[in-house]
């Protein structure tokens, strides 16, 4: 009985023992699952802190290299400044002594030049000194030679015009002026002579007895200009004065030469001539003109009118002075003329008279006419065209620049070749230059 007893308290403990066996089993397990848990709670935290700590690190080595750049900047730039002032400061130094060496050596140059100038100037003078000397010595020489040969030949020609001339130079000038005032005389006899038969037989027009007016008077001035020419040159010698009276008389015989042919050709038969002459196939034109002219402003506004030979026998009219504007007006603006066109004004001085010329044209009728007026030589002054035609501003301007003809009326009447402060008008026939060198 007892050993089953033991037997079923083996079994018992034995039950119990693999109980609690499995019991420690399961608590070994647990354990260890609890230590595995702890393990790797304590592994995380580990490694969390690991991280916390490696951050930490981080932000502090971030800090520490920034705070270590900047005092790497700050001492590099203190040395860079330190650097720079030194180099200033020995650059000071050396400007210094460089500018006062530079100084001091220019001081030397500027003595140096002044004492070589000095020096040279005194050798020029002491060189111009004796050159002088020998030259005034030398001048002096050739003056007195060239005066005693001056004095020499002074004398030869004396005495050779006295030998050769016998008269005094004074009746040789008395007579070469009786001479000039003779054929002076006889030439206007013989123009005022061709002027009488001209206007007797001829008729012919006032340009024509204008312009010989004007070649008689150009001819007396060249005989002035050569008898004051002769007059100065009578203190020469005998050949001056020979060649002078030689060109008054060749003068004087080409003189009377025309004045014989000019009476030649009026003595004729200016009848027969005037007969035998061809009409103009202009001159229905001009008689229109003035038939218009007449019938509706008079026949007293026209002094003259005839065909102009001597320029393609246009139609001319001569207007008088107070209608001259009242007659280029109607010439424009009548229905049968109708002269729309100006293509031409000028002015032209003929000595005893002022004249302006204006060539007229109308489209309509394909006609031209001329248009003249003559004016007080004195105060030549009329109506200015410029309100009817355009064209005629700037011929106006420059009639009035080189004749001094005025035209009221016009709108900028001032000189337009010549400045404003020229003095005279050049194409005056006695017009002298303000400057004669000019």
């Amino acid at each position: 009985m007892s050993e089953e007893k033991d037997l079923e308290q083996l079994k018992r403990e034995a039950a119990v023992s693999n109980e609690d066996s499995e019991s420690s089993e399961e608590v070994d397990m647990d354990l260890a699952k609890a230590k595995a848990a702890a393990a790797a709670k304590a592994k995380a935290a580990a490694l969390a802190k690991q991280k916390a700590a490696e951050a930490a690190s981080a932000d502090k080595s971030e800090a520490d290299d920034k705070a270590t750049a900047k005092a790497k900047a700050a001492a590099a730039a203190k040395a860079k400044a330190a650097a720079l002032a030194k180099q200033k400061a020995a650059e000071a130094a050396s400007s210094n002594t460089t500018e006062a060496d530079d100084k001091a050596t220019a001081k030397a140059k500027a003595a140096a030049a002044a004492k070589a100038k000095a020096a040279a100037l005194a050798k020029q003078k002491a060189a111009e000194a004796a050159s002088a000397d020998t030259s005034e010595a030398d001048d002096k020489a050739t003056a007195k030679a060239k005066a005693a040969a001056a004095a020499k030949a002074k004398a030869a020609a004396l005495a050779k015009q006295k030998a050769a001339g016998g008269a005094s130079g004074e009746d040789d000038l008395a007579k070469a002026k009786a001479k000039a005032v003779a054929a002076a005389k006889a030439k206007a006899a013989a123009l005022a002579k061709q002027k009488a038969a001209e206007k007797a037989g001829e008729g012919s027009s006032d340009d024509e007895l204008a312009k010989a007016k004007a070649k008689a008077v150009a001819v007396a001035k060249a005989k002035a200009a050569a008898a004051a020419k002769a007059k100065a040159a009578a203190g020469g010698g005998g050949d001056d004065l020979a060649k002078e009276k030689a060109k008054a008389i060749a003068a004087a015989k080409a003189k009377a030469a025309a004045a014989a042919k000019a009476k030649a050709a009026a003595g004729g038969a200016p009848e027969e001539e005037a007969e035998e002459a061809t009409p103009s196939p202009n001159q229905k034109y001009l008689d229109k003109y003035v038939k218009v002219i007449t019938e509706h402003i008079g026949g007293d506004v026209l002094e003259d009118s005839y065909i102009n030979t001597l320029s393609k026998d246009v139609p001319t009219l001569v207007a008088k002075p107070d209608t001259y504007y009242k007659v280029a007006q109607f010439l424009k603006f009548n229905e049968q003329l109708g002269f729309d066109y100006l293509s031409e004004l000028h002015g032209t001085d003929f000595q005893t008279h002022m004249e302006i010329y204006v060539h007229l044209f109308s489209y309509k009728n394909r006609q031209s006419v001329a248009l003249k007026v003559k004016l007080d030589r004195d105060e030549p002054t009329t109506a200015s065209l410029q309100p009817l035609w355009e064209g005629a501003n700037w011929p106006e301007r420059e009639t009035f620049d080189l004749l001094g003809i005025k035209f009221e009326g016009h709108p900028n009447l001032t000189r337009i070749l010549l400045p404003d402060d020229w003095v005279g008008h050049p194409l005056r026939k006695d017009y002298e230059p303000f400057d004669v060198e000019v």
